[in-house]
């Protein structure tokens, strides 16, 4: 059976949450006021230092939904694939990149997991070279429009009963499968595969990671993959050469990591920037 790797989007894969980050782009289009885009951006302050319950998680959802409610999805379709470059590119995680490739060359399938829309997600996976996607869907009426419901949330238990649909498509074996996530709410995903990874774990996260001897990891430098991809050779042999080479260093790097240590000083650091 195969194995597959699992990502979630928001602090794992990205810098900061997909929504907040188009923001700027949807109030210049008209779709949202600057007091909209202050509170989606109080909500990603509240995130990042009380990380995300069931109950913040609902809220947002029902706040998203009532917004878009009359946007028209091939609009924001085409928005976000003419704007990927200029917003998201520049917030993609190096270390998560890193990851991908690793993964992708041990002949892993890789997916990005997001509560967030699919209309986001699934360009963001074509952009990253991934195979597969698994986002939420809004529910839209019979002109193409946003109704203010929810046709499928994929957060908590809904990612779990996605995983485990897309194992027995393409028989996945989850029990050996790999699961990266900074949040709570992702604790039935990161259970549900043979290796969870906390990465930028919220205070409820961490807490769980450290009593069950999970790895732990800090990503902490955005690198555009447009540069990425610009340093890469395009001859076949060429080609060929540099995923020998980075699949031995990927594999020296992946032995390399480690979980956090506590300090003295009740810090936690990671053994790579010491």
């Amino acid at each position: 059976m195969t194995q597959a790797a699992f990502f979630d989007l928001d602090k794992t894969v990205i810098a900061k949450a997909a929504m907040l980050a188009f923001g700027p782009r949807l109030r210049s289009e008209g779709l949202l006021s600057r007091w909209l885009v202050a509170r989606a951006l109080w909500g990603q302050i509240v995130f990042r230092y009380l990380g995300a319950d069931e109950s913040r998680m609902e809220k947002m959802r029902k706040a998203g939904l009532k917004v878009a409610a009359g946007w028209e999805r091939d609009r924001i379709a085409e928005l976000v694939a003419s704007a990927i470059t200029d917003v998201i590119d520049p917030i993609v995680y190096r270390e998560a990149l890193d990851l991908i490739e690793f993964h992708q060359l041990a002949g892993r399938r890789v997916y990005l997991v997001s509560a967030s829309p699919e209309e986001i997600v699934r360009p963001l996976a074509n952009y990253l070279g991934v195979q597969g996607a698994i986002a939420s869907r809004a529910r839209v009426d019979d002109s193409g429009r946003y109704t203010g419901e929810i046709e499928f949330f994929a957060a908590g238990a809904n990612k779990v009963a996605a995983i485990e649909a897309e194992a027995e498509l393409h028989q996945l074996d989850l029990d050996s499968s790999y699961a990266y996530s900074d949040s709570i709410t992702d604790l039935p995903l990161l259970e549900r595969v043979g290796h969870p990874t906390a990465v930028n774990p919220d205070k409820a996260l961490l807490k769980v990671a450290v009593e069950r001897d999970w790895e732990i990891q800090v990503f902490e430098h955005p690198e555009p993959l447009s540069d990425r991809r610009s340093l890469r050779p395009s001859t076949p042999a060429a080609l060929g050469l540099v995923a020998s080479v980075a699949g031995v260093g990927a594999a020296l790097w992946w032995r390399s990591r480690r979980l956090l240590r506590k300090t003295p000083k009740g810090r936690w650091r990671s053994p790579l920037t010491r």
